[in-house]
């Protein structure tokens, strides 16, 4: 099992978003949501080389660190995950370096 680190970007009252990292790089993202009832809901979205150990190993990882100390008395965890490659950050910022408002994602991939 790799050595994730879970950088938060985003934090609402009922939801969460966290860039998913190996090594320093990043490699995927998770968002979850805490409805009001006992389930929490995510998507996971991982690189295409991932087999299913690979995404039931970081979905235990995301449950244990993550869901579970913001919840512990969830009765549910559902994730619906993507298995595929980045494609780039859009933004309507003007200060987007990319024309379009495109960003390359941060690993080259």
């Amino acid at each position: 099992m790799s050595d994730y680190r879970f950088e938060r970007e985003t934090r609402t009252a009922m939801s969460e978003a966290y860039t998913i990292e190996v090594d320093g790089d990043p490699m995927g993202r998770v968002d979850l949501h805490f409805a009001a009832s006992t389930v929490v809901h995510a998507t996971l979205c991982v690189p295409a080389e991932y087999d299913d150990e690979d995404i039931e190993d970081l979905i235990a990882e995301i449950d244990e660190r993550l869901v579970l100390s913001h919840d512990p008395q969830r009765a549910d965890f559902m994730v619906t995950v993507w298995r595929g490659s980045a494609a780039g950050v859009y933004s309507e910022d003007e200060d987007d370096e990319l024309a379009g408002g495109a960003q390359p994602p941060a690993n080259g991939a």
